[in-house]
């Protein structure tokens, strides 16, 4: 199908003798937000890991444009149009918020595109012009956060892989991040799967959504469907108890779209 621009068949991928995923396939719609919930050890950050090239799957297929990338290296894979958001941002700490941004585009070499993206960067995040001197390591984790998206973007990704984007935030800073992940999802056309425990705000601004248990998909719809769904409510929006009024407040605070 033309509208996909990712997709994966089957793949499992292992840790030595532990098994990660275990036949895992889903669909990344050209232009979406897509979401993977699942609790801690569940294999979300795994299924990044095995799309960038940094875990070869056992098994299965990775499909990206209609083409196979499974065992790629993760160089070539940036190249072709991947970026990854890492779990906890991963910045060059001693390099300056500027020299990080410039690594992220390293791929590139068309100086006054790169200039131009820079400043678009510091446009979504201002702090990060007032800090561009600044070596990365000293910045507050959320300022790291900006910074790992920011250089992301940088490699002008067709997708972006983002890895708990939220982890280890206050509430403000979360609400301040997934603005800017939507903007960059409505402004630049940039396709997003997104990897969050924090399934309200991910289900909030996301199109299609998979749930994932112990390595395999246990359930895909619309994030809308999902949202209505008695076990996503009671195991990941903690909303069972409040019944129907609570779905009703919940629905009132959707403000992205």
């Amino acid at each position: 199908m033309s509208d996909v621009i990712l997709e994966l068949a089957n793949v499992e991928a292992s840790y030595g003798p532990v098994q990660a995923l275990r036949g895992v396939s889903l669909s990344v719609f050209k232009g979406k937000i897509v979401t993977v919930l699942g609790a801690n050890g569940a294999g979300k950050s795994t299924i990044l890991k095995t799309i960038s090239g940094i875990i070869d799957p056992s098994k299965g297929q990775i499909r990206f444009e209609s083409e196979e990338i499974q065992k790629r290296d993760p160089d070539w894979i940036v190249r072709r149009g991947i970026g990854h958001v890492p779990e906890g941002r991963e910045v060059f700490a001693l390099l300056t918020v500027e020299e990080n941004l410039r690594m992220g585009a390293y791929t590139r070499s068309d100086a006054d595109g790169i200039a131009s993206d820079i400043e678009t960067v510091y446009g979504y995040f201002p702090i990060l012009r007032e800090r561009a001197r600044q070596e990365a390591g000293k910045l507050s984790g959320g300022q790291q956060q900006m910074l790992a998206i920011s250089r992301a973007l940088l490699s002008r990704p067709k997708l972006m892989l983002m890895d708990e984007p939220s982890l280890g935030l206050s509430p403000l800073l979360t609400q301040e991040i997934f603005r800017i992940i939507v903007r960059i999802n409505r402004e630049k056309g940039t396709t997003i799967l997104l990897v969050e425990q924090n399934a309200n705000m991910a289900l909030e601004v996301a199109d299609y959504g998979y749930v994932l248990e112990v390595g395999r998909i246990v359930m895909e719809d619309t994030c809308k469907r999902l949202l209505e769904k008695e076990d996503v409510q009671e195991f990941y929006l903690g909303m069972k108890a409040q019944g129907v009024r609570g779905q009703r407040r919940w629905k009132k605070k959707k403000q992205w779209r």
